[in-house]
């Protein structure tokens, strides 16, 4: 009862959200599913009064050069740094190709995608507990901080050190900052420009808009200028790019948006503790929990109509996304304690 097995939705892809493969699967689930599987802010950025050519039109250099400073404003970094992408997992399958590493390391566990992409373009891939301890050895060195899934943060300071001490041997240093707006005191995005560094943000998980697929790369400008090549100059919608000059310009609801999702964690955090579950960590977004029996618990989650990411391998963890509001936490509490 405790193995994975492989037929079942959600393990192969390595993602989330597929509650549509979950429906088929557990077809006697109470409607509405819950998907608590991505860890996707549930309070998403309401959606502002766009120019009607932002759909009619190509999208030109003047909205691009907005979105992309609004960016910059948001990340505290100069504009001339930073690359508006349709979604940072564009990025994560060209950097290999450009970058062309040997060898690279990455944490273990973290966001399965780097490791593939690498792998998939013929490098080496070596994981670590801690891949900085491999900055004297590595190519490219991928952090993903805070980490995904269990939350692990690196300090500034280590991570600029570790920067430096590429950049002398003609190395690069990939961090993968999908959760950083969470905490913008965490993120090395300012350090943007210096050599050997390369900052991927994601707009979908804090702004909740996963569907508009936005995000940045940012990186010094002649990578930047390669990945445009790659990728077209249209690569990233009209409607994409006028939402993110909002989103981004909007700190009033940036600051609100980060004091709700605390006191909406602190519940979460005592829901778990409340149902005998392990927290080893996460962010305000998600809890990477401990379970005697990790796929039993994902299995008698799903039939009460709830998604929870689980991991191939792994019968002793979960991850829980945040519940949108009271009917949901009430929903996921009844399937959590007996």
């Amino acid at each position: 009862m405790g193995s994975l097995a492989m037929s079942d939705p959600d393990l192969v892809s390595g993602h989330g959200g597929r509650i549509d493969a979950m429906a088929r699967a557990f077809p006697d689930a109470p409607l509405p599913w819950i998907d608590l599987s991505t860890g996707i802010n549930p309070a998403a950025y309401p959606l502002p009064q766009m120019p009607t050519d932002a759909w009619t039109r190509l999208p030109g250099e003047i909205a691009r050069a907005s979105c992309e400073s609004a960016m910059a404003g948001a990340f505290g970094c100069d504009p001339a740094y930073c690359r508006a992408v349709a979604g940072t997992e564009v990025a994560i399958r060209q950097l290999p190709s450009i970058l062309r590493a040997k060898t690279v390391a990455v944490r273990a566990p973290s966001y399965a995608d780097h490791a593939q992409s690498w792998r998939s373009d013929g490098a080496s891939v070596v994981k670590r507990l801690d891949p900085l301890e491999l900055v004297e050895k590595a190519d490219v060195v991928v952090l993903v901080n805070p980490n995904n899934p269990d939350g692990h943060c690196w300090p500034v300071e280590r991570i600029e050190h570790a920067r430096a001490r590429l950049a002398k041997r003609g190395g690069w240093l990939i961090v993968d900052e999908a959760y950083a707006d969470l905490d913008p005191s965490k993120s090395v995005a300012p350090f943007a420009g210096r050599r050997a560094l390369m900052v991927l943000r994601s707009f979908g998980k804090f702004y909740g808009l996963a569907g508009l697929r936005l995000g940045a790369v940012l990186a010094p400008p002649d990578v930047l200028r390669e990945i445009g090549e790659r990728l077209g100059g249209w690569d990233v919608s009209g409607p994409a790019l006028a939402i993110g000059k909002s989103a981004y310009a909007n700190v009033e609801w940036q600051a609100a948006t980060r004091k709700h999702l605390a006191l909406r964690m602190h519940e979460l955090r005592t829901l778990i503790a409340s149902a005998g579950l392990n927290d080893r960590g996460g962010t305000d977004l998600f809890r990477f929990v401990q379970a005697s029996d990790a796929p039993a618990l994902w299995r008698k989650l799903a039939r009460h109509g709830i998604a929870v990411r689980r991991f191939a391998g792994d019968d002793h963890h979960l991850r829980i996304g945040l519940p949108a509001d009271t009917a949901q936490f009430d929903r996921l509490a009844e399937a959590l304690n007996p």
